[in-house]
C-alpha cells in the first residue's frame, strides 16, 4: 500500500496506521532526512528476518540501525557514554547521521554481532521521527537499495512502491528522498571516525 503522508506535518490519524502495522509485525518503508528506509519493531524478529531476507542479509553480520525520537533513547540501548561523545550528538542530530555506539545488554539479542554496537539515528524527519513517538521505541533502519544497475537507491516513492510493495505492508510517501546516505560515525573509541562519508558534515 502507497501512503502518501505529508512530511511537515503529519497526521496523527496516519501515523496511528502505521504504528498499527509495526506492532503486528509489519515492514515498512519510509522517508529519512538522507534516502527512504526499510523499518520494522525492534522487538519483532519476525519482522526483522523478513527485512533481512528482502535484502538478502545474513541477520548474523549484518549492521542495522536504531531510528529514535531524540537523545532520550540512548541510555536505552547504549552504555555510558562520555561528556565529548555526548555533546557530538547534541551538536549534529537531528541530522544526517548514524552513530555507531557500544550497545548494553537492552539491546535485543538478533542485533548483537560480536562487536556489540548499535548504529544510532535521529534523522531530521517528522514522519520518522512522529512513527517512533507513536510507537515508543525505535524501529530498524536499513537503506533501501535499488537492484539497479547504474542506480543505488531509488528516491521516488512510487517507483519504491512499484519495486516493492509487494514485499512490505506499507510505502509511505514522504516526498522525494535524496541518492546519498547517511554519514557513518565511529564513537566505539577513544578517537571518533568518519567510516562513511555520506550527506552530513560532521560538526566537532
Amino acid at each position: 500500500m502507497l501512503l502518501k503522508i505529508h512530511p511537515e506535518t503529519p497526521s496523527p490519524r496516519q501515523i496511528s496506521n502505521v504504528v498499527d502495522t509495526l506492532k503486528k509485525g509489519g515492514v515498512i518503508i519510509y522517508p529519512t532526512d538522507t534516502v527512504y528506509g526499510l523499518g520494522c519493531d525492534i522487538y519483532n524478529p519476525k519482522a526483522i528476518e523478513k527485512i533481512a531476507r528482502i535484502k538478502n542479509l545474513d541477520l548474523e553480520k549484518s549492521h542495522f540501525s536504531f531510528i529514535c525520537y531524540d537523545l532520550s533513547h540512548l541510555s536505552d540501548f547504549t552504555k555510558q557514554i562520555d561528556s565529548v561523545v555526548f555533546k557530538l550528538l547534541k551538536k549534529n542530530l537531528p541530522g544526517p547521521f548514524t552513530f555507531i555506539l557500544p550497545a548494553n545488554n537492552n539491546v535485543p539479542k538478533i542485533f548483537k554481532t560480536r562487536k556489540k554496537t548499535v548504529g544510532i539515528r535521529i534523522p531530521n524527519n517528522n514522519i520518522a521521527r512522529e512513527i517512533v513517538k507513536e510507537l515508543g521505541h525505535p524501529i530498524l533502519t536499513t537503506s533501501v537499495i535499488s537492484n539497479d544497475d547504474i542506480l543505488e537507491y531509488i528516491t521516488d516513492p512510487e517507483l519504491l512502491q512499484e519495486a516493492f510493495g509487494q514485499l512490505v505492508d506499507i510505502v509511505i510517501d514522504g516526498g522525494a528522498g535524496t541518492n546519498i546516505p547517511s554519514t557513518i560515525v565511529d564513537c566505539t573509541t577513544a578517537d571518533v571516525k568518519i567510516i562513511r562519508q555520506g550527506l552530513g558534515v560532521l560538526e566537532q
